[in-house]
């Protein structure tokens, strides 16, 4: 999606900060060989080796290298989820949606800072969408993601997401739009994330009216196993 969570914000003894220390290194050390070097050729030697540590300490933390490799989009993630499941119930969803994305991104910059600078961040997206090994695992992880988030959403509004189209319609709408700013961050000149904090923004205004649920609408819209019991009538 972890984020603003107890691994990237100890609240322990000396032994719990020096862990986080290290685990923050390894990613760094990490993300900085696979944008250098490429994903494919940088092996977890030498990450261990850029962070003065052994191989059998990089699998303490991590299981392998696209654990790593994920480990800043785990963050953002996590602290997105942590809005959403926040925001008052009273509130349709997709401003639910857009809200958490906003709070998210304001406390992730400086979350971002204490791991990597934000400039790494993008130039380990850009990483990740090019290279293939990354690109499947990429997907799979966003059609997790996104039925968390229209499991999350069906709930808030008391719909059947497997009976009810609407929670998953609304959330890839809504990813989409998350991609495609990413994409523009990513390939832009500011790496700031004011900067991608603003795209999604300006996106989401653009999509709102159109993919708005409305929650005075039919809870129960009529399945094709329905009009066949009312045709028999």
């Amino acid at each position: 999606m972890a984020g603003l969570t107890p691994q990237t914000a100890p609240t322990g003894g000396l032994r719990e900060r020096k862990k986080q220390r290290t685990r923050d290194a390894l990613i760094r050390a990490a993300l900085e060989l696979f944008t250098e070097h490429g994903y494919e050729t940088t092996t977890v030697d030498e990450i261990a080796e850029a962070v003065d540590v052994s191989q059998r300490t990089f699998f303490r933390y991590f299981a392998n290298k696209q654990e790593v490799a994920f480990a800043v989009q785990d963050m953002v993630e996590a602290r997105f989820l942590e809005e959403l499941r926040a925001r008052p119930a009273a509130e349709p969803p997709l401003t639910a949606l857009r809200r958490a994305v906003m709070a998210a991104w304001d406390e992730i910059g400086s979350a971002l800072a204490s791991v990597i600078p934000v400039d790494l961040h993008m130039r380990t997206f850009q990483m990740i969408e090019s290279t293939p090994a990354l690109v499947a695992a990429h997907l799979r992880r966003s059609t997790e993601l996104e039925e968390q988030i229209a499991q999350l959403i069906a709930r808030r509004e008391g719909l059947d997401v497997d009976a009810d189209p609407r929670p998953r319609v609304l959330v890839a709408a809504f990813s989409g739009v998350l991609r495609v700013a990413g994409k523009v961050w990513g390939e832009g000149q500011d790496c700031s994330v004011e900067a991608i904090r603003e795209l999604t923004e300006s996106y989401l205004d653009h999509i709102g009216p159109a993919i708005e649920m409305d929650r005075r609408a039919d809870r129960n819209p009529r399945t094709c196993g329905h009009e066949h019991a009312r045709d028999q009538r």
